[in-house]
């Protein structure tokens, strides 16, 4: 299918074809008439399928031929500021050539005179975070009682990061008679129970088996000591295939640990987490984009909110605690039909997260023992790791949880070995 098929009027498609797309995603084929219909949406697909689009091309057409543009008519609520921020400047790509569509993104983190003065002028789609908004409207600078779509997205990142109060507050400020578009790149259960409260008679959309990761991505293990990350990073750095890399490092100290590595060895990054500014976090992204810096370091908070063209590599410098997390991770590269590639580095303590990733993506990633700091780990050191004291996850959770659901302690061989026969046998291992 091409875009020129899709019930879309001229303005927008003039905008795609100036953006230079030209034929829909999965997703965007199947959301886009059943937005344009009126209907409630639930859709489930990878990050990087494209589901910007999905909502927030239909939303403008029925905005552009309404007669009703008076107030905000549509507000889309993400969970990190970089993802707001994308989602507006989608909407002004997409909106070019539409003289009366007025939008704007609110945020925190920045000053909020700027966004308050442009709802005071007056917008139709506002962009924003849960809290940001609840503040300006506690305030009185955002009316939703003339909302007509409503649109959730990244719904699994809003209730990983406890925004799930907020949004039960936003509900309340809401009309009931409205439509309702759900997006998730994952679909447990406490989306599924929450999607059932807010959408009416919904179409269902599942372009992708729930929790999977994207075809186009190349994923990659290599089983090292904590110590030797560091030098493992800094090896795999010296390929110069490793154009465009974006790093992702459980807790903001982690995060600026690595850039002070990399920039002890001449090598570009910068970090974007909670602890930066707004505007840091914008000069990094920026340069990141520009490819004016190489390597960018991340936490989880900002998984959601990076979309880099040619983006070559993701490299997990530590595994995420939450399996679904992963799935976000790697999906920032391999975006919009291109290949990318994904290498993990895993330490003893880490097995334990490994197993929940691979019973959760339904398949072992591919290990890789052809670089110097590979080690072998038992399961006495699996099991040592695992009893560390004070060793919580990010969650909440005891890590002896997460190693009981593996049952690795029970294992007597070596997770994986340097020598060749065990190299082909580890299949059925770590």
């Amino acid at each position: 299918m091409r875009y020129t098929e899709l019930p879309l009027i001229s303005p927008i498609q003039d905008a795609i074809s100036k953006v230079g797309y030209t034929e829909p995603t999965p997703i965007q084929a199947a959301a886009i008439p059943i937005v344009l219909s009126g209907q409630d949406l639930l859709g489930c697909a990878q990050t990087g399928t494209g589901k910007t689009a999905s909502f927030t091309l239909p939303i403008l057409q029925m905005l552009e031929t309404s007669h009703h543009r008076d107030g905000i008519k549509a507000l889309i609520v993400t969970p990190t500021r970089e993802l707001a921020i994308q989602i507006n400047e989608c909407i002004a790509q997409y909106a070019v050539f539409m003289k009366n569509i007025r939008h704007t993104v609110i945020f925190g983190g920045v000053n909020a005179n700027p966004q308050i003065n442009d709802l005071k002028r007056g917008v139709q789609i506002l962009v924003a975070t849960p809290g940001r908004l609840l503040d300006l409207q506690s305030q009185g600078y955002v009316n939703l009682r003339k909302l007509d779509f409503f649109v959730l997205d990244e719904a699994d990142r809003m209730l990983d990061m406890g925004f799930i109060h907020d949004i039960k507050k936003l509900l309340k400020l809401i009309p009931s008679r409205r439509q309702t578009l759900f997006f998730s790149a994952t679909m447990p259960d406490s989306i599924a129970t929450l999607s059932k409260k807010i959408l009416t008679n919904p179409k269902r959309i599942d372009i992708t088996p729930v929790s999977s990761t994207a075809e186009q991505v190349e994923q990659q293990l290599y089983f090292v000591a904590k110590a030797n990350k560091p030098k493992l990073l800094l090896h795999l750095l010296k390929d110069p295939s490793l154009e465009s890399v974006l790093i992702f490092t459980r807790t903001k100290h982690g995060a600026d640990r690595v850039v002070k590595l990399l920039n002890k060895e001449k090598i570009s990054s910068a970090a974007i987490h909670g602890n930066k500014s707004q505007n840091a976090r914008q000069r990094a992204l920026k340069g990141f984009k520009d490819h004016d810096i190489r390597v960018l370091i991340a936490t989880d908070i900002a998984a959601r909110g990076i979309d880099v063209e040619k983006l070559s590599h993701v490299i997990n410098y530590e595994l995420p605690n939450i399996p679904e997390t992963y799935i976000h991770r790697i999906g920032r590269t391999g975006r919009a039909g291109r290949e990318g590639i994904a290498l993990s580095l895993c330490d003893a303590e880490e097995v334990p997260y490994l197993k929940d990733i691979e019973r959760l993506i339904k398949t072992q990633i591919n290990r890789v023992s052809d670089h110097p700091y590979v080690e072998e780990f038992s399961a006495a050191d699996v099991k040592a790791a695992a009893k560390k004291p004070g060793r919580r996850s990010n969650s909440g959770r005891s890590n002896s949880r997460r190693s009981n659901s593996g049952r690795t302690d029970s294992r007597k061989k070596s997770a994986y070995s340097k020598s060749p026969s065990s190299r082909r046998s580890n299949s059925s291992r770590f």
